[in-house]
């Protein structure tokens, strides 16, 4: 039975331990990471960063040094070495997304030791959100079973049902909408596959054995293509400052994502209905809708 354990201490220990001694390319994108957002870096960063020794942090230097020519050089005066004016990353883990994200962690998870590359940074906030409590255990237990392809009995809390249910499901993924974690099963006692949300699972009173299912959902396989443009309604002007705010290229925007999760990507966009607000209030509209009907959801109650 699984119910609000939590994760034992050495274990979460082991998964946050920013000191391992990492290889040496590890080092390496270190070294390239600060010389792209901080301009600079010393041996110290190196050293009390990885735990490594002086001359260690040299060697790693001069072969960043041959790996990246010209992207480094020594500053006597200050005794650091620096990003030269020609600098070319080599590594994918410099780029802009992944600073982006360990800013935002610096921010929602402050006090998570996550290994992140940052040194100086600039301050940085996000809007507040209520927090959602969520057993560690119990993540584990649903991980293990998609692992596994075995299934869980769950006491789960519908929002369309007063009371709590017994439910037979067998996950195969786990997704996020950008506010809570949902995992996508197969319910065995209504036959189709569905999200359900983790923090409405109770309790979770066992495991048996199944197959793996995640082949079978072809909601979560198909690939739909969402379309958006500013709300035909708009200023000429207003258009193109929403064209600036998505990027949008001959005056739309296109993504992809999988079918499961449309409903929520139509949710955060304010996709759902676009009667009923003002075009000013509503800036962009969905322009394929006719196209992706038959994959629109046909309650709002999740």
């Amino acid at each position: 039975m699984v119910t609000d354990e939590k994760l034992p201490t050495d274990e979460l220990n082991v998964l946050y331990r920013t000191g391992a001694r990492w290889g040496q390319d590890r080092r390496l994108e270190f070294i390239e990471y600060r010389l792209l957002w901080n301009d600079h870096l010393n041996r110290s960063d190196l050293t009390s960063f990885f735990g490594i020794s002086v001359p260690q942090a040299s060697l790693d230097l001069a072969d960043y040094g041959r790996r990246a020519p010209g992207n480094l050089e020594y500053d006597k005066s200050t005794r650091t070495y620096i990003a030269t004016a020609n600098f070319k990353p080599i590594f994918e883990s410099s780029n802009l997304e992944r600073y982006l994200g360990d800013l935002l962690n610096t921010a929602t998870s402050p006090d998570l030791p996550y290994g992140s590359f940052l040194g100086w940074h600039p301050p940085i906030a996000v809007t507040p959100k209520p927090g959602r409590h969520l057993s560690a255990l119990m993540v584990k237990t649903i991980v293990k079973s998609i692992r596994d392809g075995n299934a869980l009995r769950v006491r789960y809390q519908s929002f369309s049902r007063p009371d709590a249910s017994l439910r037979t499901i067998t996950p195969h993924a786990i997704a996020h909408d950008g506010s809570r974690f949902h995992i996508r099963a197969y319910c065995h006692s209504r036959n189709q596959f569905l999200d359900f949300l983790v923090s409405r699972i109770l309790e979770i009173e066992g495991t048996q054995q199944d197959r793996s299912r995640g082949t079978e959902d072809s909601e979560w396989h198909n690939i739909v293509r969402l379309v958006l443009a500013p709300h035909p309604s708009l200023a000429e002007t207003h258009r193109k400052v929403i064209e600036l705010d998505y990027g949008m290229t001959d005056g739309v925007c296109e993504f992809e994502c999988r079918q499961a999760l449309l409903f929520y990507v139509l949710r955060q966009l304010g996709l759902e209905d676009e009667s009923n607000r003002s075009p000013e209030a509503q800036q962009i509209i969905l322009s394929n809708r006719a196209e992706l009907a038959q994959f629109l959801p046909k309650t709002n109650f999740r």
